[in-house]
């Protein structure tokens, strides 16, 4: 009882500790969901439909593509540029299949099992060409080779010797299964918008004669530009009106931004050229002296090898190649500058032969327990095989098939490296004759050989090439930078930045409407950094220097606008719009000036320029030489007026206002209309008016692109 007394008397303060204790735990959890929240949205890549995908399932599906690639073009890897078209790919593969599926669960529209299973089995779907499931001999899909495959696939999976090249060919074959899946779904809900869009007989009627009536006229041109501008009063007000009621014109569905930069590249100074041009020389007179080439490629740290083995002009750079017409054998070029690669270069011609482009031949891989065994057995099968021994049958005694293969010089002539092992194995192809057969001996084994054939015989020339890009040194870069530093350091605002550039020798350029789906800053590499800054920017920031480009760019940014989704602002497109007011009152000045012009003659005589323009068609804008534009109006307007008529008013077109007279009407000769045939165009042409459904339907998914974070 005396317990129960105490807590009584301290009711209160044990319910505010309990209580406090209790709000600690939710607002620990609450933090916590916040925190898993922020960490949710700063791992999405993107958002289409409200479906969000993440980082990491973004690089599943790019990484997917990428191996598809690899695989089916023999590759090992892709270049930068290559990869940017592979994420975009990817990226727009991922709006169009959330934008399709969403429209076709409204209508419930699906891709059964069944209609694969009918697609696969009638082969003639252009994906399925692409697979390894052809058959050779027909050239079409087999699916019988997918059935077989994908049961071996099953019995093998635990197989680690063949698992591994077994699992490439599964992961590609989903990945076009996949894509049969969503680009069937995406024809049959295009195939239901096309069936929307029909065509009749009377419609095709029109549309021929709008095609193939032509008319011959005079034309009197009255060019805008033969008013003064200043001749001519816009306010703010008659832009704002024309802003107004051309506001959807100006609807963006991304953000963009404007921003400045001044954008300084390093190069090599004087002292730099010098001492690379010191090294040039000193490799031009070892070569000129007769020194062994490798070496001196060597030492000068050539980027273009020297294999020692004679090789097409394929093989060699451009600018290598153009020096071969000006020098003969042993001769060396002096230094040379390549503006297009920033190189000095040298060349030594040391020999040019004819060799045949292409030799078939077969070998024997000899192995044995001993060198010398192996010597014995070479040495054995060589001689059985000079006493007229076949080939193959000999071959399959030691466990080969001796068939015949193809070496072309392209096989081995842009390589980069290449030791003396296999040196003397090309070399040996190279020089024996036909129906010839060597032994060669390697430190590993022996191979004997027999060439079958020689074909295409061709130039080859061996050169020594010295190749050295004009790079700057550590010392220039230093002096770069500090200089770049400084400028940025002192300068901390957009109007510092332009009014000290020219005391640093820098210029301030400027690029409009960035899109955050651009894979680099104003074209150079690595500047996925600098991107991230713009689009987290606030107009007037200036961003910190970033070193970009091949190393060898200093860049500062400066955000100058913000674009955001929706209707573009008035004061951006201000400009634009004040040209297009300009030559509204413009052609109503000429229109009041034409008013009571009744002919050609008339319109002469008010200062008009009369040309004659023949075949002038509806289907087809009008090219007015004497204002340099294209006019549809006046090719609407034409269609309208009969033959023998004058127009019964001024027309406005986008470098002037016209009148004319329709000397001749006539269809145009050797057309004959055939409905149907005009139908099946119209038709086709509605099909292809309805395949842009998709970027009608974009702009209302409410996509957002966050790649420029990660990639």
């Amino acid at each position: 009882m005396a317990a129960l007394g105490k807590i009584r008397k301290r009711g209160v303060t044990l319910v505010i500790i309990i209580g406090l204790g209790l709000f600690a735990f939710i607002a620990e959890e609450a933090f916590r969901s916040c925190e898993a929240t922020k960490n949710q949205q700063r791992q999405q890549v993107g958002e289409v439909l409200g479906n969000k995908i993440n980082v990491q399932e973004f690089q599943t599906l790019v990484d997917e593509y990428q191996e598809v690639i690899k695989l089916t073009q023999g590759r090992d890897n892709l270049s930068e540029e290559e990869m940017n078209q592979v994420k975009d790919q990817v990226w727009n593969q991922f709006i169009n299949d959330q934008i399709i599926s969403s429209e076709a669960k409204k209508l419930g529209l699906t891709v059964t099992d069944e209609e694969m299973q009918n697609i696969l089995k009638e082969g003639t779907n252009p994906m399925l060409r692409q697979s390894p499931f052809v058959n050779q001999q027909t050239g079409r899909f087999d699916v019988t080779q997918l059935t077989k495959f994908l049961a071996d696939y099953k019995k093998n999976a635990g197989n680690p010797q063949i698992a591994e090249s077994y699992d490439r060919i599964y992961k590609y074959w989903q990945f076009i299964e996949k894509q049969l899946r969503s680009q069937t779904l995406a024809q049959k809900f295009q195939g239901l918008v096309v069936g929307s869009l029909l065509s009749n007989p009377v419609s095709a009627k029109m549309a021929f004669e709008a095609q193939n009536q032509e008319n011959d006229i005079l034309l009197a041109s009255i060019p805008y530009t033969s008013i003064n501008d200043n001749d001519v009063q816009v306010s703010d007000a008659d832009i704002k009106a024309k802003y107004d009621s051309e506001k959807e014109m100006y609807k963006q569905t991304m953000e963009t931004r404007d921003f400045k930069y001044v954008d300084f590249q390093v190069v090599a100074s004087a002292a730099d050229r010098d001492a690379l041009m010191k090294t040039m020389n000193d490799a031009y007179e070892k070569l000129q002296s007769g020194a062994n080439p490798a070496e001196v490629v060597r030492k000068a740290q050539s980027q273009f090898p020297y294999l020692g083995m004679a090789a097409t002009k394929n093989a060699y750079p451009r600018d290598i190649v153009a020096q071969l017409d000006s020098i003969s054998v042993g001769q060396t070029s002096r230094p040379f500058e390549t503006t297009s690669d920033n190189t000095l270069n040298v060349v030594k011609l040391i020999a040019k032969t004819q060799a045949p482009d292409s030799i078939e031949y077969r070998q024997i891989q000899v192995t044995g327990a001993t060198l010398e065994a192996i010597r014995k057995t070479a040495d054995s099968i060589t001689t059985a095989l000079k006493a007229g021994a076949n080939f193959e049958e000999l071959a399959k005694k030691y466990g080969q098939e001796g068939k015949s293969q193809w070496l072309t010089s392209a096989m081995y002539e842009t390589s980069t490296s290449m030791d003396e092992e296999s040196k003397n194995y090309l070399a040996s192809i190279n020089s024996l004759g036909v129906n010839e057969v060597k032994n060669l001996e390697f430190s590993q084994g022996n191979i004997v050989m027999q060439v079958l054939s020689r074909k295409a015989m061709v130039d080859k020339y061996d050169i020594a090439v010295i190749k050295h890009v004009i790079d700057f040194s550590k010392g220039t870069y230093s002096d770069a930078y500090n200089k770049f530093s400084q400028y940025v350091s002192e300068n901390k605002t957009l109007a510092d930045l332009e009014k000290n550039a020219g005391k640093f020798g820098f210029k301030v350029l400027e690029r409009k409407d960035m899109f955050n789906s651009e894979h680099n800053v104003i074209g150079l590499r690595s500047t996925r950094e600098a991107m991230k800054w713009l689009f987290d920017a606030k107009e007037g920031d200036v961003s910190p220097l970033y070193e970009c480009g091949n190393n060898d760019h200093l860049l500062v940014l400066a955000l100058t606008k913000v674009h955001p989704v929706g209707y573009r602002d008035f004061e951006s497109v201000k400009d634009m719009l004040k040209t297009e007011v300009l030559n509204d009152k413009k052609f109503e000045q000429i229109k009041t000036k034409y008013a009571n012009v009744k002919s050609l003659a008339d319109a002469q005589k008010a200062g008009a320029k009369i040309d004659s323009v023949n075949q002038v068609t509806f289907g087809a804008p009008v090219y007015v030489q004497s204002t340099g534009a294209s006019e549809p109006a006046l090719s609407g307007a034409v269609a309208g007026v009969k033959q023998g008529t004058f127009s019964p008013a001024i027309v406005k077109g986008n470098a002037g206002a016209y009148l004319f007279q329709v000397n001749r009407k006539a269809a145009r000769e050797g057309e004959k209309f055939d409905a149907k045939a005009v139908e099946m165009r119209l038709q086709q042409q509605a099909a292809q008016a309805a395949s842009r459904f998709v970027s009608e339907l974009y702009q209302k998914a409410n996509v957002v692109d966050n790649r420029y974070l990660f990639f």
